[in-house]
């Protein structure tokens, strides 16, 4: 049995629904269909999750809302009317809409979780009845009808132990299930919704309750590739790998998932093909979950990099020596409510490494003069202009020359490596560069092992 994701760009418009269709209509195992809202079908277009926000705050504003109610409405009905259904299905959708407007909730928390939410719920309905109407069986799944629980807060939830309990009581049949994407409901009642690109995380969770033999995520891509088309022309595409290097790569700027969508199906151990929706036939990627049981083609899989960090470089003489700096470090953090991403030390040197996305000026002015006036450094500097490249491959744990090459093909093209530091799993390198040599590390170790 498959359970197989479909995100928005692939459920924008009639035309891409036929592709849906056709793709699961081909496969008799495809026996879950999990749907995105509808994304943009053009440059310039409002995703249906974005209109669906407005929407929100606008009642919440109390402010004129008729005009975005009508965008939402008329992207159903453009679905509706490709395959001429009857006005059963547009009735629905406007009625649920029209309820969202004037339903009591909790806070402004919930109201939001619950009008984002409607962007999946309702291209779930209007795929079903698209399937029935092709003379495909299908059905509609309530996550709440199927015990899909979640906790956490309303805008960002976590999955709890009694879904896999309630999924594993499922009985298939002959008809297809059509399952919306992004949320559940809380012990409550209330609809709780993941963080965005939710749709990726729900497909897992089934994949695990359902024990699927296989997880397919169809997107608008033909497969992973080694390294950011945008950084490298035409890099080879990713045809197997294995579940940590996913997470390791993701960490980095891989965008095919993000870090948590993948974590249910690895406890489930159900393997992952991410496959283009516009290209079907392609074999795409397929993550598998035992790196014990995976033979790598390549010494390196992926290279990513993210321009996202900021660092706090501290010199000290005989740092090493001093019992307690790291903790009085670390509890002027706490004392800031800040998390750091890394700290590689030296004998009289320390670099922290921050996601500077979750500071302000502020922030950093005032951690920066404590650290001063606490620590008392002989120098210490703030580094805005950085950027870590992550080198990721099972291969990598069985070849001694990986770093010396990485090493020569940053050096021999005037690219300084500010940091380097290899995980005791020894299947990832990450070296830190200035921002602005980010893209060029990234293409010269390319060059190095795949050209």
């Amino acid at each position: 049995m498959k359970v197989v994701k479909f995100g928005g760009s692939s459920l924008a418009d009639g035309e891409q629904f036929q592709k849906v269709i056709d793709i699961v209509s081909s496969d008799k195992d495809r026996k879950v269909v999990v749907t995105s809202a509808p994304g943009k079908r053009f440059d310039g277009d409002i995703k249906v999750t974005d209109l669906l926000i407005k929407y929100a705050t606008e009642v919440l504003d109390k402010e004129e809302y008729k005009d975005t109610y009508n965008k939402i409405v008329d992207r159903y009905k453009e679905i509706c009317d490709y395959y001429k259904l009857g006005p059963e299905t547009l009735e629905i959708i406007q009625k649920k809409l029209t309820d969202l407007a004037t339903e009591k909730f909790t806070d402004d928390d919930h109201l939001m979780a619950a009008f984002k939410a409607h962007g999946e719920y309702l291209n779930a309905i209007t795929l079903a009845a698209v399937l029935n109407h092709e003379g495909i069986k299908a059905k509609f799944m309530n996550p709440k009808d199927a015990g899909f629980l979640l906790g956490g807060s309303p805008n960002n939830a976590d999955v709890l132990p009694e879904t896999y309990t309630n999924l594993a009581k499922y009985q298939f049949d002959d008809a297809k299930v059509i399952f919306p994407g992004f949320f559940g409901y809380s012990k409550d009642g209330s609809i709780y919704t993941f963080t965005r690109g939710g749709s990726d995380i729900t497909g897992a969770i089934l994949s695990r309750g359902f024990k699927a033999d296989l997880y397919e995520n169809f997107t608008d891509v033909d497969a992973i590739y080694v390294a950011n088309n945008h950084v490298v022309d035409h890099p080879q595409a990713i045809k197997k790998m294995s579940y940590r290097e996913m997470r390791e790569l993701s960490y980095a700027g891989f965008s095919v998932f993000q870090d948590e969508a993948i974590i249910p199906a690895v406890e489930g151990q159900v393997p992952v093909n991410v496959k283009n929706t516009n290209n079907p036939t392609a074999p795409g990627t397929m993550i598998v979950p035992s790196q014990f049981l995976f033979d790598p083609a390549n010494l390196i899989t992926g290279i990513a990099s993210s321009k996202r960090f900021s660092a706090l470089y501290i010199h000290r003489y005989l740092l090493n020596k001093e019992v307690g700096f790291t903790l009085k470090l670390l509890q002027i953090f706490y004392k800031y409510g800040i998390s750091y991403e890394h700290m590689p030390s030296g004998i009289d040197d320390l670099t922290v490494i921050f996601d500077k996305s979750k500071l302000d000026d502020s922030t950093i002015k005032q951690l920066c003069a404590e650290i001063r006036a606490t620590i008392k450094p002989d120098y210490l500097e703030w580094i805005d202009d950085y950027a870590i490249i992550m080198v990721v491959g099972e291969g990598i744990a069985h070849n001694i020359n990986t770093i010396g090459l990485i090493i020569d093909s940053l050096t021999q093209n005037n690219i300084a490596v500010h940091m380097i530091n290899q995980g005791a799993s020894r299947i990832s390198i990450m070296i830190g560069t200035q921002a602005k040599d980010a893209n060029r590390a990234v293409q010269n170790i390319y060059d190095t092992f795949f050209n």
